[in-house]
């Protein structure tokens, strides 16, 4: 079914050979390509086939399971088209950066920020990468799994409640 989905169609036109894989799961269509064209796919899919609600920006961390330990995973809605999207990208821990994408949807902003602080992948170009969440102090990034649990030197909340 995803291979007549219409925007995998035109995706494997246009990016053939950046295509990594294209997986249908319970109605939900994921296509996974090269870090190297999410840009470039994220802007065709916003300006040739109306994805134009990024409803999600997120990652993925899979520390010991694949060879690149994170994986981006871009939420994209066509309310003209009635269809929804989920495009993914690997990044290597090595090279722990991408593109931003706010230039394609100023709601990037926001949402790169929290895997910036959360996760510590770096989103190149990007207006104002900071903590958005997380003190400016805090020492990490919670949500990779090699986080330690108590965060690092600190008891539960130490300094933190009065």
């Amino acid at each position: 079914m995803a291979e007549n989905n219409r925007a995998v169609l035109k995706l494997k036109e246009k990016f053939a050979a950046s295509i990594i894989d294209v997986v249908e799961f319970r109605g939900e269509v994921t296509v996974t390509v090269a870090k190297d064209v999410i840009i470039e796919v994220l802007s065709f899919l916003k300006q040739s086939l109306q994805f134009n609600q990024l409803t999600d920006l997120t990652a993925v961390d899979y520390l010991g399971k694949k060879e690149d330990r994170f994986m981006m995973v871009y939420q994209l809605l066509s309310l003209a088209n009635k269809d929804r999207l989920r495009v993914k990208t690997p990044v290597s821990e090595g090279d722990c950066t991408i593109p931003t994408a706010t230039h394609v949807w100023k709601t990037a902003n926001w949402l790169e920020r929290e895997v910036f602080d959360l996760f510590g992948i770096t989103f190149g170009g990007h207006p104002d990468l900071r903590r958005i969440l997380m003190t400016d102090d805090w020492v990490g990034h919670p949500l990779r799994k090699d986080y330690p649990l108590q965060g690092p030197d600190r008891e539960p909340y130490k300094g933190r409640l009065s």
